[in-house]
């Protein structure tokens, strides 16, 4: 049985994090991954001669940001790309009615006031919730103080619904009402046109990443833990368990005894969700140049609502949507063709005979892959805002969970899991580490 000071299970980025850290530290680090590549849900696609990240795309805000702070310092090519929480404005987005037509500048201005409205009232609203308040209900009350009519209250409904699908890939009644608490983004947020697996795979140079390494069980106690994968058991003072909340509740994964409270009330209060990506490449562009976004209201809008140009990025015309929510649970078993047909019908009611075939389509299977078993965890009904934090509470001095479902401040985001990891090799050595660390080697 090999010994290590601490195994880390998972090298995404909270792992690679700690890692890097404690080895810095001095300590001797194994990282235990189940997949052939590091990175976990930072995966950048390179097929076809082209690059698409499948996963983590953006940094959400760089403002003393540590992740944009070691892509800096690994020389990673970035390029604005703002998307806000799912924003109303601020950016160029083409607006498109019920009818299939195209707001005037005049309507799309009125359209995001009225959404800036109930989200100033949503404040107040969500602050004096019930524990069990889902964001649907905060939401129709903050409508409901609007005393709009019918049909104007509809379209910002329709927004906020599309909100929670986009931001946590949840249908709004199932999504706390606190589930959006930490929809802010301060500063510009950027994508990568080279591949933000460039970050996982800088972090991961000179670590001992044990890859096709699939763990089983986690056993703690007293003495240390002892972890078991299909290539041998592995043993340690202490672990860092990274894998998703999708992972820690199924059956494939195990932790021996069972989660003390706070961990398990947190984990069993979070869930994963239903979000994928849908990108089409075309052979010519057939919508206005200079939108960032397109968006369409009215119920043809249910699934496809919007779509991201990400042409400049990708040098070809090429859109980006997302078959989140119920539209993700309900396409999850259809075959590409059928995803794409679906999605073109909607763009032909906007542009018409002006859409053409994508030359090629990109659909990821987030919800499919067992190492994952969804893109990333929202918070359920009933679930408290420190449940994020509670997850990461230090189990007997020799066991720590980290990653993005941990961090209360940000969660669902790569930053969420850099910061967690760094909290969790923090804790191990017990001193305070800067993770300026991790850039400035």
């Amino acid at each position: 049985m090999d010994r290590f000071d601490t195994i880390v299970v998972g090298a995404g980025v909270a792992g690679l994090t700690a890692a890097r850290l404690l080895g810095d530290a001095g300590r001797r680090v194994a990282i235990l991954e189940a997949r052939d590549r590091v990175g976990g849900r930072l995966h950048t696609d390179r097929g076809h001669g082209r690059v698409t990240d499948l996963g983590a795309s953006w940094i959400h805000g760089i403002t003393d940001s540590p992740v944009a702070a070691t892509a800096g310092s690994l020389g990673m090519r970035m390029v604005e790309f703002t998307v806000g929480g799912y924003q109303p404005d601020s950016r160029p987005i083409a607006y498109y009615g019920p009818d299939g037509q195209r707001l005037s500048d005049a309507d799309a201005q009125s359209y995001a006031a009225d959404i800036h409205a109930v989200d100033a009232t949503l404040v107040d609203v969500i602050a004096a919730s019930d524990p069990d308040a889902s964001y649907r209900d905060v939401t129709e009350a903050a409508l409901q103080q609007q005393n709009w009519g019918e049909e104007r209250t509809q379209r910002v409904r329709e927004y906020l619904e599309h909100r929670a699908e986009e931001q946590y890939g949840a249908w709004i009644g199932d999504l706390a009402a606190h589930g959006l608490d930490d929809d802010s983004i301060d500063g510009d947020e950027v994508v990568f046109p080279d591949g933000y697996d460039v970050l996982a795979s800088g972090l991961a140079r000179g670590l001992d990443v044990r890859l096709e390494h699939v763990v089983s069980r986690v056993e703690w106690g007293t003495d240390g833990v002892v972890v078991t994968t299909d290539r041998g058991t592995f043993a340690a003072r202490d672990a860092v368990v990274t894998v998703p909340v999708g992972v820690l509740q199924s059956d494939d994964f195990a932790i021996e005894p069972a989660l003390p409270q706070p961990v398990a009330g947190a984990l069993g209060r979070l869930t994963m969700n239903a979000f994928e990506k849908v990108f089409l490449r075309f052979p010519t562009k057939f919508w206005d140049d200079d939108v960032y976004a397109i968006r369409q209201q009215g119920p043809e809008g249910r699934w496809w609502h919007s779509w991201y140009d990400l042409t400049a990025l990708h040098g070809e015309p090429t859109l980006l949507t997302f078959a989140a929510g119920p539209a993700g649970v309900e396409t999850r078993e259809w075959d590409e063709g059928r995803v794409v047909e679906s999605v073109l019908a909607q763009l032909r009611r906007l542009f018409g005979d002006r859409v053409e075939q994508p030359t090629h389509a990109h659909i990821t299977h987030w919800q499919d892959d067992p190492f994952t078993r969804g893109s990333y965890a929202y918070m359920t009904l009933g679930s408290r805002t420190e449940d994020h934090d509670d997850l990461a509470t230090p189990i007997g001095g020799v066991l720590h969970l980290a990653g993005e479902a941990t961090w209360t401040d940000d969660p669902a985001t790569v930053t969420a899991a850099m910061c967690s990891g760094h909290r969790a090799a923090t804790r191990i050595l017990g001193r305070d580490v800067p993770i300026e660390r991790l850039w400035e080697a």
